[in-house]
């Protein structure tokens, strides 16, 4: 009798959770456990506002959802306060009491809030205040969020504005629901039921988008040759339908732009910015954008880059681009995006064209034109250093762009959690004005003192039932999100905070699952591009191996270009003996950039070509220690498959299963990427694999000729993870 007891005590401690798709994201509310709910205490005894618009009405229904289902109870609205522990949210012009409280809603601008325990009329409230009700709804999803994770709510003192003006979700969307590099279904948007119906899934994308502090979309991809069809009235109308769902969650929406709408749509012969009949098109437009959608944020332009067309097809420069445009959205409040993800046709350093192209330019920009910079210099790289744009533009706004889809780390299959890599790319130190000279703080305006600033993110969202094709990449999506709003903050909290509202708030699943997550990108870069390589993925769809490809397309974007690989040693020279990319950056990071011996080993062999025996700071050689990286990539991902074992009690069946099986593909995969990268730079340096290091399973020939079926998240698409098809 005494065994069974405790048998059954057992099974009710580890029963796992109720079974979960993924759908609901970070917004389960969930009950609390026995702990937080007594820290809550009376806290959502009921909801509470005098604000009668379409976003209060989405507030008070989120509130409403939250506290019953964390509380398990139900927890009613109404317009007046009648019991201690009620939520109060609203603004100073719809409430008398929020008014008198006097809260510091001057420091929190149009989008932030102020989340305080105050006494109202004689009871204990929460107040949730904004000065417009889209800071009040923000405020309200910060305050569940706290609920979720367990805070103290006694003595609430919360006072947050974003530090990012534009804060971006970009999808690279096509109009025929394809998405390119989307790794997770087909596109959210399904523009042929547009304008009549809408999706109630979009109402659920709405909602994680808002409690994220998202305030823009993207509907179209900037890359999609149909960008000039989503400029027609039809399809005007049919973004107009998703603008009216999106404008009471505080989000406008944006299109992409191609630049040669006039000929393609107008019928002009010409696209050239300074031609009048030219600029007269794109006024027009920008009329009638305004007349269907009074709101629209603007355009997203992608311009002579990967064959899109732009104004140096026409002999004129960027800033005449941009310029053209942002004088046609300026008389309604739009703005113009302009990536500088551009191709020189100069045969010169890949890394070093979007600094060439657009420092020239810098302050020559309209005031409504920001430049969408990607992180680094050259592609979404598993580790790459930061942008020298975000040091150089020091006259123009410069935003920065992320991907959040995974177009090099693994897809949907790999366990990466980018906030690391997003963190160290925003505090890496551009010294533009000296020490301190953040990329944060120059995406965010306030080291040049800028009045537009933005952050992007490249949307990992599709019609997967769990929205991001993998559990994990829920956590990307979540992460971009925080950071938009605050490029400051710790991508641990933010991870912390994650796990406790997508799974639990157990200790013995919060610690390892967070340590799982918080090293898991640099294990990809060591299964990947260690020691500061690039771009080693095949060509194409970017999934597996590919070093020894040479002689695809353009000679300056095919692997064996980016590692340098010959007899003599391996990486890329880009101090003053060779491209001399390192001019780019400020002191003094150009002078540290330049030296062997100062470059930080994580970057070492982008910056530097350097023998097979080069000493590292280890005492190994550079050939060993590269092995080395390789099999410590294959044993982290095996250790992340046993921690994630191990977390099996505390997770519902579903999630931990498709997580278990894309964590035995990741390990394949990086078996697959260290035996393959091995073989390869072994039949260069001609040196023996260092102790600890397994020999390659196959010879190099093997490597080179197997082939998949299709590409991994490209269903139907013919290719190899291992050469260009």
């Amino acid at each position: 009798m005494k065994w069974a007891l405790l048998a059954l005590c057992a099974a009710m401690v580890l029963t796992p959770a109720r079974a979960d798709d993924g759908y609901q994201l970070w917004l389960r509310y969930a009950p609390l456990d026995k702990a937080a709910s007594a820290r809550a205490g009376d806290i959502g005894s009921e909801v509470v506002t005098a604000s009668r618009s379409p976003t209060a009405k989405i507030t008070a229904e989120e509130l409403t959802r939250g506290l019953s289902g964390l509380l398990a109870k139900k927890v009613a609205s109404g317009d007046a306060i009648r019991s201690n522990g009620a939520v109060l949210f609203g603004t100073p012009k719809d409430s008398p009491s929020i008014a008198g409280l006097a809260l510091p809603l001057e420091r929190v601008g149009s989008d932030g809030f102020v989340i305080k325990s105050a006494v109202v009329k004689g009871k204990r409230v929460t107040v949730i205040a904004g000065n417009t009700d889209v800071g009040a709804l923000h405020g309200a999803f910060a305050f569940l969020r706290l609920v979720q994770t367990g805070a103290a709510l006694d003595a609430l003192d919360v006072v947050e504005a974003p530090k990012v003006k534009l804060r971006m979700i970009d999808h690279w969307d096509n109009l025929d629901r394809t998405m390119e590099r989307g790794f997770s279904g087909f596109s959210i948007f399904n523009w042929w039921e547009l304008p009549g119906h809408v999706d109630p899934q979009l109402v659920d994308y709405a909602r994680a988008e808002a409690s994220l502090g998202i305030n823009g979309i993207v509907l179209t991809n900037p890359s999609g040759l149909t960008t000039a069809v989503s400029l027609t009235e039809p399809w005007l109308k049919k973004a107009a339908a998703l603008a009216d769902l999106f404008r009471p969650y505080g989000i406008k929406i944006y299109l992409s732009a191609r630049f040669s709408c006039p000929q393609e749509l107008g019928g002009l012969k010409t696209g050239d910015p300074l031609d009048p009949q030219v600029r007269a098109w794109w006024k027009a437009k920008a009329d009638e954008i305004y007349r269907i959608i009074p709101d629209f944020g603007g355009f997203l332009v992608k311009a002579n880059s990967e064959g899109q067309p732009g104004p140096q097809d026409f002999g004129r420069s960027h800033a005449d681009g941009a310029n053209m445009m942002a004088e046609a959205l300026a008389p309604h409040g739009g703005i113009v995006i302009w990536r500088a993800f551009v191709y020189s046709p100069k045969p010169e350093d890949r890394v070093k064209q979007a600094y060439n192209e657009f420092k020239p330019f810098d302050g020559q920009f309209a005031d409504n034109v920001v430049i969408q910079v990607k992180n680094g210099p050259l592609d979404f790289q598993p580790r790459e250093p930061f942008s020298p744009l975000f040091g150089g533009l020091e006259k123009t706004p410069a935003g920065i762009e992320l991907q959040i889809t995974k177009e090099y780390l693994g897809f949907e299959i790999h366990l990466v959690y980018l906030g690391t890599l997003w963190q160290e790319v925003l505090q890496s130190d551009t010294y533009a004005k000296g020490s301190g000279s953040t990329v944060a703080h120059a995406i965010d305006g306030s080291l040049f003192h800028n009045k537009l600033s933005l952050i992007a993110g490249a949307s990992n969202v599709g019609t997967a039932r769990n929205w991001s094709g993998s559990i994990f990449d829920q956590a990307n999506w979540n992460a971009y999100g925080r950071l938009a709003w605050n490029p400051d903050a710790d991508a641990r909290a933010i991870a912390e905070d994650w796990v406790r509202m997508t799974f639990t708030s157990d200790p013995a699943f919060v610690k390892p699952v967070i340590d799982m997550m918080m090293q898991s990108r640099e294990t990809a870069v060591d299964t990947m591009t260690p020691l500061g390589l690039a771009h080693q993925m095949a060509t194409g769809h970017h999934y597996g191996p590919g070093p020894w490809i040479d002689n695809v397309g353009r000679p300056d974007w095919n692997p064996t270009y980016y590692n340098g690989a010959d007899k003599s040693g391996i990486g890329f020279d880009r101090t003053p003996t060779g491209s001399n990319a390192v001019a780019q950056y400020h002191a003094p990071l150009a002078a540290i950039f330049a030296d062997p011996n100062k470059t930080p080993e994580p970057l070492l062999l982008w910056f530097h070509h350097l023998p097979w025996d080069h000493k590292m700071v280890s005492g190994r050689t550079l050939w060993d220690e590269l092995a080395l990286h390789y099999a410590r990539g294959v044993e982290n991902v095996k250790a992340m498959q046993a921690t994630w074992a191990r977390m099996k009690p505390y997770v519902d069946a579903e999630r931990w299963q498709i997580t278990a099986d894309f964590l035995a593909m990741q390990y394949d995969s990086a078996v697959e990427w260290r035996d393959a990268s091995i073989a390869y730079f072994q039949s260069l340096s001609g040196r023996p694999l260092p102790h600890g290091v397994p020999a390659p399973a196959h010879d190099l020939d093997w490597y080179k000729a197997k082939r998949l079926p299709f590409a991994p998240g490209n269903p139907g698409k013919t290719a190899s993870p291992f050469r260009e098809d």
